[in-house]
């Protein structure tokens, strides 16, 4: 039976359902998860490996009436929004601690989670969606650009302000707080689990760090988050290079020169070729959706490839299409012949790789029951070789397709070959089915190193002039070259 999921019951709701589903993908992502009290737990709960985001949204009228006394309806729409949600988080945690086997996606308890939750190491994000306030903001100061609240969390008791649209929070009770405008900001420009899950872990780190952060929106962290990048740990962070730093206050307007930069617009315009990674994603979760996704694996439970292809960021999903679609567009042959075509992929993730199979039989007759299970035979072949070939791996996830070029409709299989145990039986196995296929055996077979960065260098620059280690490096951080991308290997 298919599963049905809710699709929010607000206009915002609807909203955030249609942003998590770009995220997290359909499969991992639930809107209107119930407890076993048949009560609603969030609004919105998305679940990949350890992982738990708990959303909360929220709507207030409160700065309707414009003839209003500002900071009264500030306190009102602040109880109801943030403090009364803060609570709300707070107790949808413990729940899911102590209960993550009592969730369901219908207040009749008909469906369970189907995600299976782990008992333990659990990591969750608590997320406050708060909305209502944009219009009031940008009307009560002049100096607010977008209509964001500002946020200012420390790790003293709090000092009580009650300044109109700037929101206290707790450093050692992280929760976060986003709003109208920079929520799809946030989830567009982190739209993969792992860019998500990491700007909220490094932002949770520096909230350890610091004894207080403050910024005017949420937009305005995000910019100070992919503006700082440690060329050592080959991650972006929150805060500040001086180590001497107890503090940090991001001022106003940070997101929009950001958003203006050539650095930003170069990542955008490469990331467009990363959809394709999304596509095969997207068609293959809503099979499992409806039920007809055909295997053995189970992707509910996190053991399959489709599980291991989500986990890649952003950038590297970029990488990869584009490997396949230069893969895709050099496939030999005129299409008269049988031919196949086998690239060996890399992962953002050191022990993973990937092997993309092509294959295209003119003589092909019944697809389903003798072409496809040849094809997937082929695959599962082509991923143990690959395993014998280079021996480090210890997961290689095989993609099968029928070659573009010479095909208008297409069908995807997928393999994952857990390979951290090999033995000396596997390795003949697979030899031996190898025997005749020759697949890797080629010696025209091409190997090429790529450096791959989530914002790339303008190589127009770089290419024309040396750079030296003083320089500004190319890559629009505006760090030296010696201290930014000069040993940078991803």
């Amino acid at each position: 039976m298919a599963i049905e999921k809710s699709t929010g019951y607000t206009e915002t709701e609807r909203i955030l359902a249609k942003l998590c589903d770009a995220t997290f993908l359909k499969l991992w992502s639930y809107p209107n998860p119930y407890k076993e009290d048949t009560k609603e737990l969030c609004d919105l709960m998305a679940v990949f490996d350890n992982k738990i985001f708990l959303f909360f949204d929220r709507e207030s009228r409160k700065f309707d009436n414009l003839e209003g006394d500002i900071d009264v309806q500030w306190k009102r729409w602040h109880k109801n929004v943030i403090e009364n949600q803060i609570r709300t988080a707070e107790g949808a945690r413990r729940y899911v601690l102590e209960n993550p086997d009592k969730i369901y996606l219908d207040s009749k308890k008909t469906t369970p989670f189907p995600i299976l939750i782990p008992h333990e190491n659990l990591t969750i994000y608590s997320i406050i969606i708060a909305h209502g306030a944009a219009e009031a903001c940008l009307r009560h100061s002049p100096e607010n650009i977008n209509g964001s609240l500002a946020v200012t969390y420390s790790k003293r008791e709090k000092l009580g302000l009650d300044i109109p649209f700037l929101v206290e929070l707790d450093s050692n009770k992280p929760i976060h707080i986003f709003d109208t405008f920079n929520l799809e900001i946030i989830l567009k420009e982190l739209d993969t689990v792992y860019d998500f899950s990491e700007y909220l872990s490094e932002k949770e780190k520096a909230l350890k760090h610091y004894e207080s952060i403050t910024y005017c929106g949420e937009e305005d962290l995000l910019a100070n988050y992919f503006q700082n990048f440690d060329a050592v740990k080959q991650k972006h962070f929150v805060g500040v290079i001086d180590e001497k730093a107890t503090s940090i206050m991001i001022s106003e307007g940070g997101w929009n020169s950001f958003e203006n930069s050539a650095l930003y617009k170069r990542r955008k315009e490469a990331n467009k070729t990363s959809e394709m990674w999304d596509n095969l994603l997207q068609y293959t979760t809503q099979n499992a959706l409806d039920q007809t996704l055909k295997g053995n694996s189970n992707i509910f439970k996190g053991e399959s490839a489709i599980c291991e292809m989500a986990k890649e960021p952003r950038f590297f999903r970029r990488t990869l299409s584009d490997l396949m679609i230069r893969a895709i567009e050099g496939f030999p042959g005129d299409g008269t012949t049988l031919m196949r075509n086998l690239s060996i992929m890399p992962s953002f993730y050191k022990n993973t790789v990937y092997v993309f199979l092509q294959l295209h039989d003119p003589r092909n007759k019944d697809y389903d029951n003798e072409y496809r299970p040849k094809r997937q035979a082929l695959l599962e072949i082509a991923c143990g070789v690959t395993k014998n070939k280079f021996p480090k791996y210890e997961k290689i996830i095989g993609i099968a397709i029928d070659a573009p070029k010479f095909t208008q409709t297409n069908s995807e299989d997928f393999i994952l070959l857990n390979a951290k145990d090999w033995f000396e039986d596997d390795i003949l196995y697979y030899s031996d089915a190898n025997k005749n296929i020759n697949f890797l055996e080629t010696k025209k077979m091409v190997r090429e190193t790529l450096t791959v960065r989530d914002f790339p260098i303008n190589n127009n620059l770089s290419r024309h002039k040396k750079i030296g280690r003083n320089d500004q490096c190319p890559c629009g951080f505006g760090k030296k070259y010696k201290k930014c991308c000069i040993g940078l290997k991803k």
